[in-house]
């Protein structure tokens, strides 16, 4: 088994036509080049993975001591995002091996994995989708959160109570998003659908 899955850029959304006429949502990925930076055995380290290197045209700078000796160990250029992924045992992948996005065929079911945009501090209405309150009529509540808690027993307010707060820069997985086109001599991959972040943001796609 190879490996299965293979780290991106994102580049934006765009939408494709079906022979039908459809017009289908899509977001158009960079996908590769990546080279295999470090292979792990179980008997060595428990368990049996591959460390992958997005290969990217702008050189790294500013490489910490102990990457440039990781990177130098495997005799390779430093990358600057490095992913793992699982293998089963006994897969014949070494270090320095190549992985493009040739992996993928049209029709293939793939997860997507990205950091969600960050949205700063937001209130209840925009962050849980509360109601609100009335907007005319002298209504004093428009976008509060309203009780909390009760005045007696517990008289405190619960763990897990849905308020204001820090909204986003999660790490989201979309999941069995269809793979619509592949151009492996531009290192692109069409997938039907959004996926998490924003334009630039770095992404996993793994095969299902």
């Amino acid at each position: 088994m190879s490996v299965q899955g293979i780290i991106g850029r994102k580049i934006g959304m765009t939408q494709v036509y079906a022979e039908d006429g459809r017009a289908i949502p899509a977001t158009v990925i960079e996908a590769g080049p990546c080279v295999v930076v470090q292979r792990k055995a179980k008997d060595k380290d428990g368990y049996s993975a591959v460390q992958i290197g997005l290969v990217e045209a702008r050189k790294v700078k500013r490489v910490t001591k102990p990457m440039e000796g990781h990177f130098k160990k495997a005799g390779l250029p430093p990358c600057r995002v490095l992913r793992e992924f699982r293998l089963e045992d006994g897969a014949e992948v070494k270090v320095g091996d190549k992985i493009s996005v040739a992996l993928f065929n049209p029709g293939d079911q793939v997860h997507v994995t990205g950091v969600s945009k960050g949205k700063g501090f937001q209130g209840v209405v925009k962050r849980h989708h509360f109601r609100g309150g009335a907007a005319t009529h002298g209504s004093m509540f428009h976008r509060a959160p309203g009780s909390i808690g009760s005045s007696a027993y517990p008289s405190r307010v619960l763990k897990g109570m849905r308020a204001g707060g820090h909204m986003g820069q999660d790490r989201v997985t979309v999941r069995n998003l269809e793979v619509v086109r592949v151009d492996a001599e531009k290192n692109l991959l069409v997938v039907r659908g959004a996926v998490p972040g924003a334009g630039g943001g770095y992404v996993v796609i793994r095969k299902k």
